[in-house]
């Protein structure tokens, strides 16, 4: 990883990645689009009353797994092997605590009803989401072990591998998914089984290739699983910013159900379906995010190592090919919105006129600005591979929570005052791409700034920090 052509790397790298995520977010998307076609706009709306809470999922494995893996791309990088094998034996432990932790929480119904209010779950809408949050909760370890350490995989330097093991989870979920929900009519509960199983195969791929697969240059020993409290620290600390990333986008969800209950109400939709027609949005925006996150995930481990080798030149370049890359995806990403938005929706079991005319529009107007999106993805991701996780989530927050909510709140007030033709619901879909200007404004001062010090590091005027256990 620093001495091979810059671009080959980052294509060898990113192909699989990007795959590899398109894939794991398809498991989201599968559920929905079962549950659209066999249940309706009831299953939709279920979906997006649990989806903040799955995100509070994401986010916790990602806290393990991505923090985990950017520690031990580091301490490979600085020749530290043994350093690396401890930080992924802990992350499998950590995962399994936290998984603990969200058994407990679904079995008490307390937690569990206070969790689908926060969501603005409706009467008819609560029962199926309930279900569906318990189920998932049980089977929280496979997605936790299964996506988080799939990304040593990848630092390990096969990301061929670590895109199979993500092949074969969404491959089962597709099959079991078919088959709980359509063969055997089992609706919404069905969908999360499959899902379940979907992730314990995925999970059990990721498990065989660390502990069975012959000359790997990582691999999981028990002795390694041992609780390390200062390796524990450090890898919470470096998944910070992912973290945030997603519970940023938890907390909007939340917030954007309880305005879309509010809101809906008011319209000529009705609550149930301003929840399903604003999910299926959220799900299709996330979807095409996902290939910038694998973007940015594909070159994290390259630009830790040579940060950590003091390859300063090939830092700089691999981010630079990083924002290029992603910038294109997006805007590929983005032509196809544009050029086929009703056929997208209609995927997704959404056939009612005034239902489809409206996620249309609100598909269109919050993927606006996406062109822009990977250069602030890469920009706030950098800064985690390099090290510096407190600039990493700042970046990361003002999209999700600095920026956004405020937007959320107050433009469905202030917008149609000014421009009457619309109403509340409907500016409520201009939050995203007002935010997205912002957030891309400020991960450009950061990254000019940024820039400016690897120049110095690189002329030796500065020396770079490297994180130790002290600063966990």
């Amino acid at each position: 990883m620093g001495t091979a052509s810059i671009p080959r790397l980052i294509t060898e790298f990113a192909i699989p990645s990007i795959a590899g995520m398109l894939v794991n977010g398809a498991y989201n998307v599968i559920a929905s689009i079962f549950l659209g076609q066999a249940v309706g706009e009831v299953g939709l709306s279920a979906m997006t009353v649990a989806n903040p809470i799955m995100i509070v999922f994401i986010a916790l494995a990602m806290l393990v797994g991505v923090g985990g893996n950017a520690l031990a791309a580091l301490r490979l990088g600085e020749g530290k092997r043994v350093d690396a094998e401890v930080s992924l034996g802990n992350t499998v432990t950590l995962s399994v605590a936290v998984s603990a932790i969200i058994v407990v929480c679904a079995v008490t119904p307390f937690i569990l009803n206070g969790l689908l209010t926060l969501s603005s779950a409706t009467d008819e809408v609560r029962p199926y989401a309930a279900s569906f949050i318990r189920i998932i909760s049980f089977g929280f370890v496979f997605q936790c072990i299964g996506m988080g350490v799939n990304n040593f995989i990848r630092t390990a330097g096969a990301p061929n591998r670590a895109l199979g093991t993500m092949v074969i989870g969404a491959a089962a979920c597709i099959c079991f998914s078919y088959l709980f929900v359509v063969r055997l009519d089992g609706g919404v509960e069905g969908s999360a089984w499959a899902i379940v199983c979907g992730q314990a195969a995925s999970c059990a791929a990721v498990l065989w290739y660390f502990t069975v697969t012959k000359n790997v240059p990582l691999r999981l020993h028990l002795r390694y699983m041992r609780p390390h409290p200062q390796v524990m620290r450090m890898i919470l600390s470096l998944g910070t910013a992912s973290f945030f990333v997603q519970a940023g986008v938890a907390v909007v969800g939340f917030v954007l159900n309880h305005l879309l209950v509010l809101y809906g109400a008011a319209s000529p939709l009705g609550s149930d379906d301003a929840l399903a027609s604003l999910g299926v949005v959220q799900r299709i925006s996330m979807f095409c995010l996902l290939p910038v996150f694998g973007v940015a995930v594909a070159i994290q481990p390259l630009i830790g190592f040579n940060y950590g080798a003091q390859l300063i030149d090939r830092v700089r370049k691999t981010f630079w090919y990083g924002v290029a890359g992603s910038t294109v995806l997006c805007l590929i990403m983005w032509v196809l919105v544009h050029l086929f938005p009703e056929a997208i929706v209609g995927v997704f079991g959404i056939r009612h006129e005034g239902l489809v005319d409206f996620t249309v529009f609100a598909l269109k107007v919050q993927l606006l600005l996406m062109p822009f999106i990977g250069f602030q993805v890469v920009g706030s991701n950098y800064f985690q591979a390099t090290g510096q996780p407190l600039k990493s989530v700042l970046l990361t927050l003002t999209r999700q929570i600095i920026f956004l909510l405020p937007l959320l709140v107050f433009l469905p007030e202030l917008l149609p005052q000014a421009f009457p033709q619309f109403n509340s619901l409907e500016a409520l879909c201009f939050g995203a791409p007002v935010a997205d200007f912002l957030a891309v404004f400020t991960t450009g001062i950061f990254t000019a700034f940024e820039m400016r010090r690897l120049k110095k590091l690189e002329r030796g005027e500065v020396r770079a920090k490297y994180l130790s256990y002290d600063d966990a």
